[in-house]
């Protein structure tokens, strides 16, 4: 997918008018292109940490993203490798208001450069048990297999291999676990975890484990490594 967007990429940014005479016929004679912001954007279920650091390295304007489809039918669209973009080229009119897209390309820039932290999400727990409790988790998690990679996004923490194991939300009182598990062949620990399949959450993974204790992550254990193992460990 990625060798195959960086041929698109390569093919549209020689082709202007070739691209421009396919929009006139498709969209009428006034239809304009605006160039300031070429990118391919790649959607699929999941990518491999290799294409992620092949985007990065190239440094193509290329986006990742996934997507989960619940059962309820809503669907879920995350970003993987977002890039802030060039201005115009000088003499190209800008179709945008400049303020505007100076403020989006700002917003944009840390999920861009990956500027989240674990750190950053350790600030919204409340009390210190809490933040020590999801310390322990994110060690016991790393410690399964060097080749977890930790990934913090805006809303939680993922980690994962090939795609996500679990993925982890700080609260103020209380930590949730998303498990790449079927709720309908693993139950979950009893009393702390729920089948959220139909019910849409930050994260990927349909089975829920609230934890709120030590006890509570003893109870969790077996299960991270069922998903960590079901993945494909």
């Amino acid at each position: 997918m990625i060798t195959q967007g960086l041929y698109y990429l390569a093919w549209i940014q020689d082709h202007h008018g070739d691209f421009e005479v396919a929009v006139q016929k498709r969209l009428g004679p006034k239809a304009s292109v605006d160039w300031s912001g070429i990118r391919v954007i790649c959607l699929a279920p999941s990518f491999r940490k290799f294409d992620v650091h092949a985007v990065q390295a190239v440094g193509a304007n290329i986006e990742l993203w996934t997507y989960r489809l619940f059962k309820n039918g809503c669907v879920y669209f995350e970003d993987v490798l977002q890039r802030s973009y060039a201005a115009p080229e000088p003499g190209v009119k800008p179709q945008k208001n400049p303020v505007m897209v100076a403020a989006g390309k700002k917003a944009a820039l840390p999920r861009a450069m990956g500027h989240y932290t674990f750190e950053q999400h350790l600030q919204h727990a409340g009390p210190q048990p809490i933040k020590e409790l999801a310390t322990a988790i994110q060690e016991f998690i790393l410690k399964l297999d060097p080749a977890i990679e930790e990934a913090p996004k805006q809303d939680y923490v993922a980690y994962r291999t090939s795609q996500n194991i679990v993925c982890m939300e700080i609260r103020k009182q209380k930590i949730l676990l998303f498990l790449k598990l079927d709720p309908e062949v693993v139950k979950g620990p009893p009393g702390i975890s729920r089948d959220v399949s139909k019910v849409g959450h930050f994260g990927i993974g349909d089975l829920e484990v609230t934890i709120h204790s030590d006890a509570d992550f003893e109870s969790a254990k077996p299960f991270i490594i069922q998903a960590y193992q079901a993945v494909g460990a």
